[in-house]
């Protein structure tokens, strides 16, 4: 029995990391408990010109029409929902990796003042240019 031991000792570890990563996968992989709950975030770029913030938003396979976008205090919120196509209701999945559902992304802005948002599809990403006020000095 003693010369089965460590044998008996990988197989109980490799079960207890299965076990574990079953856990895991159902953790994050469950549906939102809400429609309204965030699921994901999107990645964005910020960059910055004399006279405008450009806030690139990696949305792909989502509406732009339908993203809010408004400027929160001295943050820029970015939401919206990524559905799936009506073929997924019959569809064999064989891979997921897009996340779907309600997202929501507050990005920090450089200090200033802002005089108008214009919104611009740009190759899957939503591109909002954030005008600056003029600074008179007096």
């Amino acid at each position: 029995m003693e010369t089965n031991f460590p044998r008996h000792w990988m197989w109980s570890e490799a079960f207890e990391m299965l076990a574990r990563a079953e856990r895991m996968h159902r953790q994050f992989f469950q549906p939102p408990s809400s429609p309204s709950s965030v699921t994901w975030e999107p990645p964005v770029d910020v960059l910055e010109t004399e006279r405008s913030v450009l806030v690139l938003v990696a949305l792909p396979g989502v509406d732009l029409g339908e993203v809010k976008a408004l400027i929160d205090g001295d943050a820029l919120m970015v939401s919206g929902i990524r559905t799936y196509p009506p073929e997924m209701q019959t569809a064999t999945i064989h891979r997921l990796e897009l996340p779907q559902g309600r997202f929501e992304r507050r990005v920090r802005l450089p200090p200033g003042r802002y005089a108008a948002i214009h919104r611009t599809a740009f190759n899957g990403c939503l591109l909002i240019t954030l005008q600056k006020s003029e600074v008179r000095n007096g």
